[in-house]
Order: structure tokens, then C-alpha cells, then sequence
């Protein structure tokens, strides 16, 4: 493969997790959604013309589905304890923001290096 070829498909596959999270977080009240559309439009654009590219757009889908689900069970503990499920819940958030970040970013660095990720703790929705 050509060398500037290379490049733009390195591109591509850590942009679309740099595009993921920053969607994700202008989207903050929707917990990942945003993200989710970013990863989604660059699979549907990429997946036919390079599988490194769609490899790396379907982790940061899958990774900002996961997010989201798990903030879905975090409301309905929240709620089904009137509150009380927040004295878990809370220290738990700010420990999966933290995974979130580190692996975004391990996850972009790998893809604008050429190499493969995938995210931990991930429910592995679209292939």
C-alpha cells in the first residue's frame, strides 16, 4: 500500500475515536451517544474500502454503546433506591470516566499508529 495511503488510513482509524469522544462529550447529557453516531457515519463511509478503518470504527461504537448501557443501569439503580444507589453509583462513574479517557486515548494513539485495539469492558454489538 502506498505510503500516503497508509497515513490517511491511520488517520481515519485514530480520528474516529478522537471524533467519538469529543461528540460524546458535547453530547454529555446523552452518555456516549454522540459517540456512538460519530464511530456509526465513519463505518458506514469507511467499512467497504478499508477493514483497519472499520476494525477501529466499530470498537469506538461498540465502546460508546457499552458506555451508554452502562449509564442506563446506573440511572435505573438510582432511581429503583431512591437515591441511596448513589453512594455506589458515583464512585463507580468516576471510575468508568477515567477508563473512558485512558482508553480513548490508548485506542486513538493505536490507531494513528497502525495498530489494532480493542476496548475492555465492551459489549461487542456491530462487526
Amino acid at each position: 500500500m502506498e505510503e500516503n495511503a497508509v497515513k490517511d488510513q491511520n488517520n481515519w482509524a485514530g480520528g474516529v475515536h478522537v471524533a467519538a469522544f469529543v461528540l460524546a462529550l458535547f453530547t454529555s447529557w446523552s452518555a456516549g451517544v454522540g459517540g456512538m453516531i460519530a464511530a456509526f457515519v465513519v463505518w458506514l463511509m469507511k467499512k467497504d474500502e478499508s477493514a483497519f478503518i472499520r476494525t477501529h470504527a466499530t470498537e469506538a461504537f461498540n465502546f460508546n454503546f457499552s458506555m451508554f448501557l452502562y449509564t442506563l443501569i446506573a440511572v435505573f439503580l438510582t432511581v429503583m433506591t431512591l437515591g441511596i444507589g448513589l453512594i455506589f453509583v458515583i464512585p463507580a462513574a468516576l471510575v468508568l470516566a477515567i477508563v473512558w479517557i485512558w482508553c480513548t486515548i490508548k485506542a486513538a494513539m493505536a490507531g494513528f499508529n497502525g495498530q489494532e485495539y480493542r476496548y475492555p469492558f465492551t459489549l461487542r454489538l456491530l462487526n
